[in-house]
């Protein structure tokens, strides 16, 4: 099992609480607002609004708080200018993290962002240290107790790269500009989806053998996603299922 899709499984469970915390919403306006400014705000033209649009929707997001947040992007609603920020660092055990924040505030991002790497036992690093260890992909998450063949057909015939399962979750790959039309596909063939993103997937990972080696990079990756201004955290780690089953217990 790749280590991104036990990430994407995490981030997934961690992403159901955050909803209930309304603080999940908070980061997927500023996605939306974003991807509006930078694409326009018709989400047929602009696949990665179509994208956030969708995961908003998935967590709940009022349809009509999305489509303010798509006016403030558009400049047709006032509203904050948000940059967008990416820092590279290494968890303990020399694992590579990619930070990707958007901000109104670059110092006391930055600030945060190193702060936190150095509490627990990462660094941060000059630009393209680990950047070039990732690439852009989309992911659709299917229920694990989807039919395996079901979801491969439907999935690759739509032009996925790649299917993978862990019991929980199918994790689909493909090509950020294909992730709504393979989530679309799956959906025409009678499968649930739970959710779609973008994402950062690493070429090679770097294995965590057992808990105690898994514990404090998790700490960190979590602590980082919990910054308000930290949209997505990306990593190389890869994890057994014996360590997750050790984390879990």
């Amino acid at each position: 099992m790749s280590g991104h899709s036990k990430w994407a499984t995490i981030k997934h469970k961690k992403g159901a609480a955050d909803a209930k915390r309304g603080k999940l919403f908070a980061k997927l306006i500023r996605q939306i607002e974003v991807a509006a400014r930078n694409g326009g705000g018709d989400p047929d033209m602009n696949p990665t609004l179509r994208t956030m649009f969708q995961k908003a929707r998935d967590a709940s997001v009022p349809r009509d708080t999305i489509e303010k947040a798509i006016k403030r992007g558009t400049g047709e609603l006032e509203g904050v200018n948000y940059e967008e920020v990416t820092y590279e660092g290494y968890a303990p055990g020399g694992v590579a993290v990619m930070v990707e924040a958007l901000t109104d505030n670059r110092n006391r991002t930055g600030a945060d962002v190193r702060s936190t790497f150095s509490k627990l036992g990462g660094s941060l690093a000059e630009p393209g240290a680990v950047a070039w260890q990732f690439e852009r992909k989309g992911i659709v998450l299917v229920p694990g107790n989807a039919d395996e063949d079901e979801v491969m057909m439907a999935a690759l015939e739509a032009g996925a790269d790649d299917v993978s399962g862990d019991g929980d979750l199918w994790t689909v790959t493909c090509e950020a500009t294909a992730t709504a039309s393979v989530r679309q596909a799956l959906e025409e063939a009678g499968i649930t989806v739970e959710s779609s993103d973008l994402t950062m997937i690493a070429t090679s990972t770097v294995d965590l053998d057992s808990a105690d080696d898994a514990k404090p990079v998790l700490r960190l990756l979590d602590a980082l996603d919990d910054l308000d201004d930290v949209q997505n955290v990306h990593t190389n780690a890869d994890m057994g299922d014996d360590v997750m089953a050790a984390l879990e217990g």
